[in-house]
């Protein structure tokens, strides 16, 4: 690619960092906006020297996959929380759950401060902390569907697809679960205010939340993977019927999407015959 071609890249998509750098700061405020567009703006310079526009993908989709992977990588190696901070979230946790279990209610701020003897200003700070919510769905299930190692731009258009079939499994989670996962992952709300909303404790929305990614899982790996790969052993620790209802009717709505998209196998090959 020609130098010049390359500088107008980056300078016509300099304000996608700036707007991937908002929405990611509009969800974890502790983030920081210029530590984050350092990083942004980096990624957005190695997308211009390693795209190939030969392979027909837009620059846009490819540098947005580039710069949001360098914000993890970032937010990674960063913990924002110290070790005396953790201590302090997993005790009022506790106090929560125990005083939910006898009370039969969600405990005010009142009770948890007079039962962990801290002043209120600490339980809610306490309370703010464990709901601090700085992970994307995206995020949460690389496990789920795994990102290539290098970002290439032929990833990009499988992640695309990808992430139709993932939202389309969310749809027919449970709807309780399905709830959970929209407000944490969707609307960008923190745990603490999901139990709140749903008069139950953080821990029981927290257990939720994992057993719906799990079952989330378990739908993609059944119905998602190349038809060469062999079964995977469920993850979920739903009851097997309840398993069973869920993968059949993912099944019966995924059917569409595998009639107007190509397969793993088949999309590696053709950008391995392209390239």
């Amino acid at each position: 690619m020609y130098s010049r071609d390359r500088e107008k890249l980056i300078v016509d998509n300099l304000p996608l960092v700036g707007y991937l750098v908002s929405a990611l700061c509009a969800r974890a405020t502790h983030l920081s906006r210029d530590d984050l567009a350092s990083v942004g703006a980096i990624a957005l310079i190695t997308s211009a020297d390693s795209f190939d526009p030969t392979l027909g993908v837009p620059f846009g989709a490819y540098a947005r996959r580039r710069i949001t992977g360098a914000f993890a990588d970032e937010m990674r190696s960063n913990d924002w929380a110290p070790r005396s901070v953790r201590r302090r979230i997993g005790e009022t946790l506790a106090a929560q759950d125990a005083l939910a279990a006898s009370l039969g209610r969600t405990p005010t701020v009142d009770e948890l401060s007079m039962t962990l003897g801290v002043s209120r200003q600490e339980v809610h700070a306490a309370l703010d902390d464990a709901g601090r919510s700085v992970q994307t769905l995206d995020e949460t299930v690389l496990d789920i569907v795994p990102a290539a190692a290098d970002q290439l731009p032929e990833a990009s258009l499988l992640a695309d697809e990808q992430v139709r079939h993932l939202r389309t499994a969310v749809t027919h989670l449970p709807a309780r679960m399905r709830h959970i996962i929209e407000q944490v992952f969707f609307e960008g709300r923190s745990v603490t205010e999901v139990a709140v909303e749903l008069g139950t404790t953080h821990s029981a929305v927290s257990q939720q939340k994992s057993e719906a990614l799990r079952l989330l899982q378990d739908g993609l790996a059944t119905h998602y993977a190349d038809a060469a790969e062999t079964p995977s052993a469920p993850v979920s620790r739903i009851s097997p019927k309840r398993r069973a209802e869920y993968l059949s009717a993912l099944g019966t709505a995924l059917s569409p999407l595998r009639e107007t998209t190509v397969s793993l196998t088949t999309a590696r090959a053709a950008f391995a015959s392209a390239s």
